[in-house]
């Protein structure tokens, strides 16, 4: 008999050939049509913010673990996918500066103080992208650019989101508005403009079975719904359609949300996870202060995964 046939050991006992590595690897070729699109739309600036805010995050991670003697992670690529993540929640026109103080936000206090990757308990782009709102509001929000169209411009013009149209205007967006917001065509942050880039690259996920369906589905189908109901103008007046396809929606839907380490581990949590966001987004959205609340609900959302890991356990198998 063939004794190594028969080899004991502690759990898991499901073994898969993924690394972290591989999974990250993954998740920036599903980001590079919207990369793409997004220097496309803003130009050379727009490539600049995402390279040193990729640069910064790897750079400030390999510093970290070598000045406290851990082993060194920063070349896994979950950093760049943090930097790429977190330049992708910047509008254009960021001074160059800021990628690199939400980059130390993000991986230094939110992601290697607690542990590194896995241990901590928000995501860390999305956290460095609230600290700069916080400590750096006008650089933030009065900072919105339009769509150049020129790979090669440097040049920024000032325009309105559609969210801050919806917000503040009596605005109601036509067949043509929908066509700008599904391929990208309007003002807002690099990398959250062209819907259909984020969609494609979130079908390569599930199909890659990178992430499933339950958090993008949940949350972008609670949206839809309660913005169709629930207008800006009172019942029956939403645009369910055209606030699904604006703002960080898809970016954080898809890309975000669905972060293994701050998001639930059974498909109830995650299916509730979505829900929870997708509601949060909309009261920020409509009555909140704030034309976007998709970067405040999923951080929200992330204080109660632990919660929704130990109230939504799968049954038991056998039981």
């Amino acid at each position: 008999m063939d004794n190594k046939r028969f080899v004991v050991s502690s759990t898991p006992h499901t073994r898969s050939d993924e690394t972290i590595e591989s999974i990250m690897r993954h998740v920036l070729l599903a980001l590079a049509p919207a990369t793409a699109m997004a220097i496309y739309y803003f130009g050379l600036r727009a490539l600049l913010v995402i390279v040193l805010s990729c640069a910064a995050c790897v750079l400030f991670e390999l510093a970290y673990q070598k000045a406290v003697k851990q082993p060194v992670t920063a070349l896994d690529c979950s950093a760049v996918v943090t930097g790429l993540l977190l330049a992708f929640n910047l509008p254009a026109s960021s001074p160059f500066w800021m990628p690199i103080v939400g980059s130390f936000f993000a991986i230094v206090i939110v992601k290697q103080l607690f542990g590194g990757l896995g241990q901590n308990f928000l995501n860390p782009a999305l956290a460095g992208r609230a600290f700069l709102m916080a400590a750096y509001t006008p650089q933030m929000s009065g900072a919105w650019t339009a769509p150049t169209r020129n790979p090669f411009s440097i040049d920024a013009v000032s325009s309105s989101t559609p969210l801050i149209m919806l917000k503040e205007t009596d605005f109601i967006p036509a067949a043509g508005d929908m066509l700008n917001a599904l391929l990208g065509n309007t003002a807002g942050c690099i990398g959250e403009t062209c819907a259909l880039a984020l969609i494609l690259g979130g079908l390569y996920l599930l199909w890659k079975k990178v992430i499933t369906w339950h958090i993008p589905f949940a949350y972008i189908g609670t949206v839809f719904i309660a913005t169709s109901l629930i207008g800006r103008h009172g019942l029956l007046t939403g645009q369910g359609l055209y606030e699904i396809l604006t703002g960080g929606l898809m970016l954080g839907a898809i890309f975000m949300a669905t972060d293994y380490t701050t998001s639930p581990m059974s498909d109830t949590g995650k299916l509730i996870m979505g829900i929870g966001c997708g509601l949060l987004t909309v009261i920020i959205r409509i009555f909140g202060g704030y034309p976007e609340g998709v970067s405040y609900s999923i951080l929200i959302m992330n204080l109660f995964v632990p919660l929704l890991d130990k109230y939504c356990k799968p049954r038991v198998f056998g039981t």
